[in-house]
């Protein structure tokens, strides 16, 4: 029986909560050109706290306008990297500053549970901290061919970026795109997922405050087919960044490719998690578990297929669905919540109608659908299914939620075939004291990111992204500085350069006598 952080329902609502939620356009904050709105709930009572501004195309047109004269007239761009590393310094010191609130306000907003909230803002300063410090100490190749020529790399802003993000961990994922972007000089015009405005509506002030020049950040809410749509298409905009699913990403790529944009997408993921029979089984269940239902589920690289080699299964089987059985859910701002309420009620049945596909794809052993002591809000229990084939939905398809599928294997062969028998490719966990196996394993799975022997724990140095169906290109570390820059070759000749005289009139006569 799944048990509850509180005897009754419960509903935090943080203080000083806006009951509207504005565009930051060229250092205002301003609402729709029309007027347009839309709603926001909280997850919990799934009640109406705010409306927010819905960006239309006009809005866009306005964001990327001032975006685009901060580009070109303003000071950012041109700014010594030590100066925009000083800037981006203060940000990081206003988020840690603030961090007690800022994960308030996300546990309230998204559902998440307010340990694991904090942990995100953190997270965000570091982002802001570590592009700060890689911009400043960011060199570029430079070659000589001895007498004869230097050849160095100027690397140049491109212009006005949109950001779009999604809405499981907003703020942290936020950073992860921002950080980068005005590190390299760029300017921005961030458009974050409908359905969590609020911490995102927090960056105009944190970025005013430290001195970021107006226009340099601006931000346009609404809905993706609106604003992201008018933000994508948008001829002054040359560079998109977006994390979602998948089917959006394949919009934006067609969407794009008129103006031949530059293109970071980080999409969807149904990674396996492979345990071997030679694992440490304890630690592999700790990793497992977490790597699923943390987050409520809610996270692209979740570790959502669970093999297991044959010998070790069943008892995997029971000790896993024991665990998730005792997880507590309940109020996201209790201390002792370990999964909270799903982010929405259109996302809580998405959840909700895999869960009852799941029921006839596999064995149940945990969870099924809505905890007891929790009949309101966006809660699911923590779902476990077991002898899923490789051919059932809930094996194949993002659910995005706390549900696993667990599917037994005989040999290695048949584990990695299971593991890359799905359209996604974007984390892979496997669990071996085999080193050999280990590092052949990493090598052959479809998987943009690999942990061995534990769960994602992510250097920010390292590539993020995925292959297949989950993504195109990678950011982190140097490959973010590669997709935000423009990488200009200057070729400098030190000598007489000998080149063919095409046209000569002189030569030609001399060749002819």
């Amino acid at each position: 029986m799944t048990t509850s952080s509180s005897t009754a329902l419960g509903r935090h609502v943080p203080e000083g909560l806006p009951s509207h939620i504005q565009h930051y356009i060229g250092g205002e904050f301003v609402d729709s050109l029309g007027g347009q709105t839309f709603d926001v709930l909280d997850p919990v009572s799934n009640s109406t706290y705010a409306t927010a501004a819905a960006g239309q195309q006009e809005d866009v047109d306005r964001a990327v306008t001032a975006a685009r004269k901060a580009f070109l007239d303003g000071p950012w761009p041109t700014m010594k990297p030590r100066e925009r590393a000083r800037v981006l310094n203060r940000i990081a010191d206003a988020v840690e500053a603030q961090e007690a609130r800022l994960a308030e306000l996300e546990t309230f907003d998204t559902g998440l549970p307010i340990t694991q909230a904090k942990g995100q803002a953190l997270r965000a300063a570091e982002n802001f901290r570590f592009f700060a410090d890689l911009v400043v100490a960011q060199f570029d190749d430079a070659m000589k061919v001895p007498g004869s020529q230097l050849n160095y790399v100027n690397r140049k802003p491109i212009g006005v970026a949109g950001l779009i993000t999604p809405w499981n961990t907003p703020f942290m994922l936020e950073s992860w795109k921002l950080a980068p972007a005005l590190a390299t000089g760029n300017t921005v015009v961030l458009k974050p997922a409908e359905f969590t405005p609020l911490s995102a509506s927090l960056w105009a002030q944190i970025f005013r405050d430290a001195g970021l020049p107006d226009g340099v950040f601006n931000l346009v809410n609404g809905l993706g087919e609106e604003a992201g749509d008018a933000l994508v298409k948008h001829p002054d905009v040359p560079l998109i960044s977006f994390t979602g699913e998948t089917t959006t990403g394949q919009t934006i790529f067609r969407n794009a490719a008129a103006n031949l944009k530059g293109l970071s997408m980080e999409l969807g993921g149904k990674s396996p998690c492979v345990v071997f029979a030679d694992a440490d089984l304890d630690a592999a269940i700790d990793s497992a578990l977490f790597g699923v239902f943390s987050l409520n589920g809610e996270r692209c690289t979740a570790g959502s297929r669970i093999l297991v080699e044959r010998p070790v299964y069943e008892e995997f089987c029971g000790k896993f669905a024991a665990r998730a059985r005792n997880i507590v859910v309940g109020d996201p701002h209790d201390p002792k919540t370990e999964v909270g309420a799903l982010v929405h009620p259109v996302h809580f049945e998405k959840v909700a109608s895999y869960v009852e596909v799941g029921k006839t794809e596999g064995r149940l052993l945990a969870g099924g659908g809505r905890p007891e002591h929790l009949p309101e809000g966006n809660y699911i229990a923590p779902t476990v299914f077991a002898d899923v084939s490789p051919e059932a939905r809930i094996f194949q398809e993002e659910i995005f939620g706390p549900v696993v599928a667990i599917t037994p294997f005989d040999t290695d062969a048949e584990a990695l075939e299971l593991a890359n028998n799905t359209r996604y490719g974007l984390a892979a966990y496997i669990w071996t004291q085999d080193l050999t196996r280990a590092h052949t394993f990493s090598q052959n799975v479809e998987a943009g990111m690999v942990w061995l022997n534990s769960h994602n724990v992510r250097d920010l140095r390292t590539p993020f992204g995925g292959v297949k169906a989950s993504g195109l290109g990678h950011e982190g570390g140097y490959r973010s500085i590669d997709f935000y820059t423009d990488q200009q070759a200057v070729h400098i000749s030190l000598g007489t350069v000998h080149t063919p005289k095409f046209g000569n009139i002189e030569a030609s006569a001399a060749n002819e006598g």
